[in-house]
C-alpha cells in the first residue's frame, strides 16, 4: 500500500535499501523463469488492467485535479491524462510485449575457433532496473512489462503528479505476477513521493541496481546523469527536426509536418524545428507554415522566413535549442540538404530527425551524415516510438552511443555472456 506520509531521510534510506534487496532477490527468479510463466504474468496484468478501467480512471481524475490545482501546463496535463482508450491501449501494449520472442537465452552469434573451441554469445537479463519518470502513468505498465519480459526486476519511481494513477496500475501488474507464481517484488513501485528516494536509487541501493532509466523533463534527466553511480540509459531532450527538400511532394510534406508537430505536442518525438530548402522556398514555405498557423501553432522564424510570411514571429537564438512540447515551432531556410545537415549537427539533441524529399542522393546524404538515434524519410517524427517500431512499447528513447540507442525495448534491456564449449583444449 502506498503512503504519502512524510518520512525522515533515515526512514527513506532504510525503505529503499529494503526495496533494493527484494528486487535483487526477485531478479534471480526472473533470470531463469520460463517464457510461459512470463507470458502468463503479462497476460494476467493486461487482463487486470482491462477489469480495472474505471478504478484507474477514478485515480487519474484525482491526479488531474491535483495537477490543475498545482498549475501543470497543458502539455504536462496531456501527458498525465488517461482516457478509456489510453487505458485499454496499455493492456494492448502489454499483450504485444508478451507476444515478442523471449530475448533471454537467445543466441546472438556463434563461431568456432581453429583449436576447436565453440563460442556463443547469449542474451542475459541486466538484473535490476530503476526507472524514474514524471507525469506519464502508462510508463508504470510499459516499463514493468518490458523489464519482466527481459527477465529483469524493476523499481519504478513515478512522479508525484501521477501518484494515484501509477499506484492503481501497479496493483494490476502485481496481480499478473502473482497469478503466474512469480514474485510480487519483481515489479515494485516506490511508495513515497519524497525526492530523497530518487537520491537513494541513484546511489545504486548497495549494488542492487544495475541500470537507471530516467524518463521526464530536462531537470530530472540532468540530475540523474549528474548524480547516478550506475549506468544510465537516457535522452536529455527531443530537439526534433523536419527538413523539407526542394524535391519534396508538397502535399506529402504538409501532411507529415502537421502530424509531426501537432498530433501530440507533448511527446519527445514531436517536431520542434522546421527546415526548408531555400532553393524552392517560394513553393514550399508559405503553404507549410500556413497549415501550422491555421491549426493554432505559433511559428517563430529566421529573418528570411519572416520576410516571406508576415504572420511568423522572429526567432531568438534560444529558440533553436528549445524543446517546446507545446504548439510552437521554429522555422528556417537552409541551403539544401547540406545546410540542413549543418544546422541539425549544430543544434540537435541526437534524438530524431526527418527528411521529406524524392531525391535519393539527398536522402542518402541525410542518413549518412547525421548521427541521431532515429532518422526518417517521408514519415512523421511521431513514429519515433517503440510501439510503432514493433517493440510493443519502450521505456524511453536513448540518445547515447553505448549499449542501448533509440527506443529501449526488451532486447535493449539485456546484456550478454559468452558460452565456450571445448573438448579438452589447454593453452600450455
Amino acid at each position: 500500500m502506498l503512503d504519502k506520509t512524510p518520512l525522515s531521510e533515515a526512514d527513506i534510506a532504510g525503505l529503499m535499501q529494503d526495496i533494493g534487496r527484494r528486487a535483487c532477490a526477485a531478479s534471480k527468479v526472473l533470470a531463469t523463469a520460463s517464457t510461459d510463466r512470463k507470458h502468463a504474468a503479462l497476460t494476467g496484468a493486461a487482463e487486470a488492467i482491462r477489469h480495472s478501467v474505471s478504478k484507474i480512471l477514478d485515480a487519474n481524475a484525482l491526479d488531474m485535479t491535483n495537477g490543475e490545482e498545482s498549475g501543470l501546463s497543458g502539455p504536462m496535463l496531456d501527458r498525465l491524462n488517461l482516457t478509456k482508450n489510453r487505458v485499454l491501449d496499455m493492456a494492448v501494449a502489454i499483450q504485444a510485449i508478451a507476444s515478442l520472442p523471449d530475448p533471454v537465452g537467445a543466441e546472438i552469434a556463434r563461431w568456432q575457433r581453429p583449436n576447436g573451441l565453440d563460442i556463443a554469445r547469449i542474451r542475459t537479463p541486466l538484473g535490476v532496473i530503476g526507472v524514474i519518470y514524471e507525469s506519464r502513468p502508462n510508463v508504470t505498465a510499459d516499463a514493468g512489462s518490458l523489464c519482466l519480459h527481459a527477465g529483469n526486476a524493476v523499481i519504478l519511481r513515478g512522479g508525484s503528479d501521477s501518484f494515484n494513477s501509477s499506484r492503481t496500475i501497479h496493483e494490476c501488474m502485481v496481480k499478473g505476477l502473482t497469478s503466474a507464481d512469480l514474485p510480487a517484488d519483481a515489479i515494485q513501485l516506490v511508495p513515497v513521493t519524497d525526492r530523497a528516494a530518487v537520491g537513494e536509487m541513484l546511489k545504486g541501493l548497495n549494488g542492487n541496481v544495475d541500470v537507471i532509466v530516467p524518463r521526464g523533463g530536462r531537470g530530472l534527466v540532468e540530475r540523474v546523469q549528474s548524480d547516478a553511480r550506475v549506468p544510465v540509459f537516457a535522452h536529455l531532450e527531443g530537439l526534433v527536426h523536419v527538413y523539407v527538400d526542394k524535391s519534396a511532394d508538397l502535399d506529402m510534406a504538409v501532411n507529415i509536418l502537421v502530424d509531426a508537430k501537432l498530433r501530440r505536442v507533448s511527446i519527445c518525438g514531436a517536431a520542434e524545428t522546421l527546415l526548408i530548402d531555400k532553393n524552392d522556398a517560394e513553393r514550399l514555405a508559405e503553404p507549410m507554415i500556413a497549415a501550422l498557423i491555421e491549426r493554432g501553432c505559433e511559428v517563430r522564424g529566421d529573418e528570411e522566413i519572416c520576410k516571406l510570411i508576415p504572420d511568423v514571429k522572429p526567432a531568438s537564438e534560444d529558440d533553436w535549442s528549445t524543446e517546446y512540447l507545446d504548439t510552437i515551432i521554429t522555422a528556417g531556410l537552409v541551403d539544401g540538404v547540406g545546410g540542413a545537415i549543418d544546422h541539425i549537427n549544430r543544434w540537435s539533441s541526437s534524438h530524431t530527425e526527418a527528411i521529406v524529399g524524392e531525391d535519393p542522393a539527398a536522402v542518402e546524404r541525410f542518413f549518412n551524415e547525421i548521427d541521431s538515434a532515429i532518422l526518417l524519410h517521408n514519415a512523421s517524427t511521431q513514429f519515433a516510438d517503440g510501439g510503432e517500431f514493433g517493440m510493443g512499447a519502450e521505456i524511453g528513447i536513448a540518445t547515447g552511443k553505448m549499449h542501448a540507442r533509440g527506443p529501449v525495448g526488451v532486447e535493449q534491456l539485456t546484456s550478454f555472456k559468452y558460452v565456450v564449449r571445448g573438448s579438452g583444449q589447454v593453452r600450455g
